[in-house]
């Protein structure tokens, strides 16, 4: 029985990079491990209706640059930076290190999965019916330029006795092509009857990069060397015997 691999993992190296851009050594490792754990479960739940799809952690030396992906990114800021001084403070505390704060806006949040995935997993918690949910996700994605998305739903769906999955895929999704932009995004929604799981998986297209290297030419459009000599052709009557 196959399983899915999760996009971001599978395109590490190609198209995606690190979510968490450090080098350390086998002494340190594990100790940041836990320390960037403990800095996106903070971010997630302290800002939880700010629109947060990914945080990005870099470190240099005792330095901690935390990237966060918003879509409103004036929640994280507050009136006057106030928010985001008291996040750095709270930060630096759990770190014991320097902590530099840098919110990037999400311009077009109807395309990125996972913040499709919360809003989903909001309307649920809402009592709004899943298949109007995902429909006007779908609907909202495609006319945005999205190429394919599936979505799907997974536990007691409107209260229902026995657990299940239901999905809608519209476009195209491969899952395969490394150089296609599939993004993966995965929520969950704490309802009366239980918790729903919600999966969406979105294509933006292909990625295609250009590969220059030094010194490398093209030999078939390579212009042909004039010499003085003419080219004649070859005879086989010409051939001496043996």
């Amino acid at each position: 029985m196959g399983q899915k691999v999760s996009p971001l993992v599978l395109r590490i190296g190609y198209i995606e990079n690190w979510r968490s851009l450090w080098f350390a050594d086998k002494k340190q490792f594990a100790q940041n491990i836990l320390e960037d754990y403990k800095i996106r479960q903070f971010i997630k739940k302290r800002f939880a209706q700010a629109a947060v799809s990914k945080v990005v952690i870099e470190r240099l030396g005792d330095k901690i640059r935390v990237i966060i992906h918003t879509a409103r990114p004036g929640v994280i800021i507050g009136r006057r930076g106030a928010d985001i001084d008291k996040l750095r403070v709270e930060l630096g505390e759990i770190t014991s290190k320097e902590i530099a704060i840098d919110p990037q806006e999400i311009k077009n949040p109807s395309v990125d999965a996972q913040l499709i995935a919360q809003n989903i997993a909001t309307q649920l918690e809402k009592r709004i019916a899943f298949r109007r949910a995902m429909k006007r996700a779908i609907d909202q994605a495609m006319s945005a330029g999205v190429k394919g998305i599936k979505i799907k739903c997974s536990g007691r769906l409107n209260g229902a006795e026995l657990a299940r999955s239901e999905s809608y895929r519209v476009g195209k999704l491969p899952l395969h092509t490394f150089r296609a932009q599939i993004e993966y995004g995965f929520a969950e929604a704490l309802t009366t009857y239980g918790l729903l799981g919600v999966k969406v998986w979105t294509n933006k297209g292909e990625v295609i990069k250009e590969i220059k290297r030094q010194g490398e030419t093209n030999t078939l459009q390579q212009p042909q060397q004039q010499t003085g000599f003419k080219k004649v052709p070859f005879n086989k009557k010409d051939a001496p015997r043996s």
